[in-house]
């Protein structure tokens, strides 16, 4: 079989296309891909990274280059559109992400206040450049850009117990607010794709099943991520839902991605029983990946693999104190399919397993 490069193999999967192995990749955004070992190994160094084009770009290829994910994903949090809009970010240290410290709106009707995401400026500009960066180094390596989930978003902007209970209460008010921001998302979604992202991936942390039900999940989330997706042209577009989706198994296949990223508690042949006209990921658990064995990581891999998973991506976002060592096996072992973990050459200390 031909050669593949990550780009190559990543377009040939989703389009359903034979290939030499598995991709093994990480989205970035809500699905962090970074963690302390490697912000040591490049000197790239939380929160810098997050606010320096440059820094962010060479984290990212820092990542891939020591036998990590097959693709490099921006941003590393889900605050940047929240802060552009107008919420308050704790921009964390080397061991804890961005996050939303204060929402700028106590109800959907004050959307009205809130500024548009600007791509000029501010977090947003640093993600767009970065994407440059990366692309201009033509390595044969897939861009994932990064969009944070419509609802997910409005939960940092309003309460998200207040926004739950306008969804049921005043969702004329609610729908306001969702469009203004995925009017937003569109802006942001089209500035990384014309930057050189060769995917988008939009994470729901928030609205999901499990917190929404079955006929919110529908009118909200799915309603206002396909509005976005529709409205980017990109090869690959992926959505991930976090937790268990058994109250909306008969509603994922209306999302209009053609991969879909799922938790660690979903069966894998489960989902695609539901979805078999998508790709699926997923969905190695993230625990395992910070505490575990290489070898215990590599096995779960290749579980993956034998339930029928066509791209390998870990479960949810990495604890940033992930070791290296594991993310290097877990990429390694779609690499061999019955063969034993052994060392990976690759790490100038010795350290590592394929």
């Amino acid at each position: 079989m031909q050669a593949f490069t990550p780009k190559e193999r990543l377009f040939a999967v989703v389009n359903k296309q034979p290939v030499d192995k598995p991709p093994c990749i990480c989205p970035g955004g809500m699905m962090n891909m970074m963690f302390q070992d490697i912000m040591e190994k490049s000197n790239c160094l939380w929160p810098e990274a997050h606010v320096d084009p440059k820094k962010m770009a060479d984290l990212a290829y820092a990542l891939n280059e020591a036998g990590g994910f097959e693709n490099y994903g921006l941003p590393f949090c889900m605050t940047v559109e929240s802060e552009a809009m107008g919420a308050r970010v704790n921009m964390g240290n080397l061991l804890c992400e961005p996050h939303v410290v204060d929402s700028p709106l106590s109800s959907s009707a004050q959307v009205c206040l809130l500024q548009p995401l600007d791509i000029n400026s501010g977090r947003a500009k640093v993600v767009i450049e970065a994407i440059k960066l990366l692309n201009a180094r033509n390595t044969g390596v897939p861009i994932i850009g990064n969009l944070t989930g419509p609802v997910s978003i409005a939960g940092t902007l309003v309460d998200m117990s207040v926004l739950l209970k306008e969804y049921l209460k005043s969702p004329a008010e609610a729908e306001k607010l969702m469009e203004f921001i995925v009017e937003n998302l569109i802006a942001f979604g089209w500035a990384q794709i014309e930057a050189g992202a060769d995917a988008i991936c939009i994470a729901e942390p928030s609205g999901t099943g499990e917190i929404l039900g079955p006929q919110r999940f529908k009118a909200f989330s799915v309603r206002y991520v396909n509005e976005v997706l529709d409205a980017l042209s990109v090869p690959v577009k992926i959505v991930h839902i976090c937790g268990a989706l058994k109250s909306v198994y008969e509603i994922i296949s209306e999302f209009h991605c053609n991969v879909f990223s799922f938790d660690s508690i979903v069966p894998v042949a489960l989902i695609k029983k539901y979805i078999p006209e998508k790709v699926v990921m997923g969905n190695i658990n993230t625990h395992a990946l910070g505490t575990m064995s290489p070898e215990k990581v590599a096995s779960l891999v290749k579980t993956a693999i034998s339930k029928g998973i066509d791209i390998v991506a870990p479960a949810c976002g990495l604890s940033t104190a992930t070791p290296l060592i594991n993310v290097q096996a877990m990429v390694t072992a779609t690499k061999q399919k019955n063969k034993q973990l052994t060392k990976y050459p690759g790490d100038k200390n010795g350290k590592g397993y394929y």
